[in-house]
């Protein structure tokens, strides 16, 4: 390789600024051997080099060259100014690094923001979206129901019409006025020939209670539950008086059935009879209506399998 020369007299100053020899030849052979300050910055860049210490790998000639005659004094404030000129060029460049860092953590932070409102909005449309298909499928749902209804009323008021006589007629006229100012305290004396009409009024009870609680959905499936299993023990053991006496006090009625006044009307309704200032609601043996429980047990399934029961009528 081709020899490098190297001053003399710029070696000489950087070992009295207390730089080794190899390391004062290295930097002015890696500096161009232009200038004192090109080797002190060299040397400042690269201190943490583990060989800058070593030699240079190329052939070096130190040439001798006139001496400006400095002295030591001079030559340590050259080296301080010389440093001092580094250190603040380091410090420009580390702040113009750390700018460039600021930028590239804002940008980065921008870019976050805005990919996560991208998905928050991706999100709130989906769920809009998802929102309006399920009410769509309610209202079918309901409007199902509602033309089943329809036709249902339709189909039997057809098949009680071929059999009504201008009596039952009359009578139905005042169970529906009945029903109209009250409809949880029809007298069933008026209407026993007519099980049609038993069956409604316990419908429209269960019905009041679910429109007078919409908002209980829970307490008021768990007391229709609650009612059918009364309602079952009976048809299932009419002779067992401890299926036919209910104690109102009792604090597993209250929590499902008596914390609704529906509900015990309801029992009332099925037959069952509470004795002034009795704590009990009793059903006499003699006057167990067992067509009369299976119409409530009926209508109390479709009230806990309906999901739509008492809310379409209003």
């Amino acid at each position: 390789m081709a020899a490098s020369d190297i001053n003399r007299s710029l070696v000489s100053e950087l070992e009295a600024m207390g730089f080794s020899e190899a390391r004062a030849t290295k930097a002015l052979h890696s500096s161009g051997n232009s200038s004192l300050e090109d080797a002190v910055n060299w040397i400042i860049d690269h201190e943490n080099d583990a060989d800058i210490d070593e030699m240079p790998m190329v052939h070096v000639d130190i040439i001798e060259t006139p001496s400006a005659g400095f002295d030591s004094e001079q030559v340590k404030l050259k080296a301080q100014e010389l440093r001092e000129r580094a250190r603040k060029r380091r410090e420009e460049e580390e702040k113009k690094l750390e700018m460039e860092r600021e930028k590239e953590r804002i940008r980065a932070g921008k870019e976050l923001l805005s990919t996560k409102r991208m998905a928050e909005e991706n999100e709130r449309k989906r769920f809009e979206a998802q929102m309006k298909a399920e009410k769509e499928e309610e209202r079918r749902a309901r409007e199902r129901i509602r033309q089943k209804l329809q036709q249902d009323m339709v189909e039997r008021r057809a098949r009680l019409g071929s059999s009504m006589n201008s009596s039952t007629s009359s009578k139905f006229i005042e169970i529906s006025k009945q029903e109209f100012k009250n409809p949880l305290k029809v007298d069933f004396s008026a209407s026993s020939g007519y099980s049609a009409t038993k069956k409604e009024v316990l419908m429209e009870c269960l019905r009041s209670l679910r429109r007078q609680h919409e908002e209980e959905d829970e307490k008021v499936q768990r007391a229709f539950k609650a009612l059918l299993v009364y309602v079952r023990n009976v048809v299932s053991n009419p002779d067992e008086g401890k299926f036919r006496k209910i104690r109102l006090s009792n604090p597993a009625f209250q929590a499902r059935v008596g914390i609704f006044k529906e509900g015990v009307q309801f029992l009332e309704l099925c037959g069952f009879e509470r004795g002034e200032g009795s704590d009990f609601l009793v059903l006499p043996r003699n006057k167990v209506d067992m067509a009369l429980l299976r119409s409530a047990g009926m209508v109390l399934h479709s009230a806990i399998t309906n999901p739509f029961f008492g809310l379409l009528s209003k």
